[in-house]
């Protein structure tokens, strides 16, 4: 994967992101990133955005999920899901996380979320990933709960800019 078509966005453009992340994420990260420079770029068929040259957002279906590096850099707390340690080999191969792996869950995580996926030990993320049910439903003995859209060690995290 590499990066093509890197441009600085625009006052407008980066103020509307900003905006967007603030519904998302709360105002402590605007104020920690929104005097920094934002690019846009694409790698392959994925629209990224660079905050200060580091890849820390990628976009799905219109909504702007943080990069695992992103997490780590910003310090985001929230909308997390623990895994115990026999669900993280599968999850750091890209599995979908199923409910039966989920210790703990954000109760204010809402379906269609981006969220962070953290093994419990160490409370390190592994993965970024979206919502398929509410946090409320999301510890329970059978079915998915989280789709996996980025992992420790694929292609974004891999990813040199």
């Amino acid at each position: 994967m590499k990066i093509k078509g890197r441009i600085q966005l625009r006052k407008s453009a980066k103020n509307k992101l900003l905006d967007n992340l603030r519904s998302m994420y709360g105002d402590t990260l605007v104020e920690k990133i929104a005097s920094c420079k934002f690019e846009q770029a694409h790698a392959d068929d994925m629209s990224l955005i660079l905050i200060d040259g580091k890849v820390l957002f990628f976009e799905v279906e219109d909504i702007y999920f943080p990069t695992l590096k992103g997490v780590i850099e910003l310090g985001f707390k929230n909308k997390a899901v623990v895994v115990d340690s026999g669900a993280v080999r599968f999850v750091v191969n890209g599995a979908d996380i199923m409910s039966p792996g989920i210790v703990h869950a954000d109760e204010n995580i809402l379906e269609g979320d981006p969220v962070i996926v953290k093994e419990e030990k160490y409370g390190k993320p592994l993965a970024i990933g979206k919502a398929l049910v509410p946090g409320t439903a999301m510890i329970s003995d059978s079915g998915k709960a989280v789709k996996s859209l980025h992992h420790v060690g694929d292609h974004l995290w891999n990813l040199e800019v």
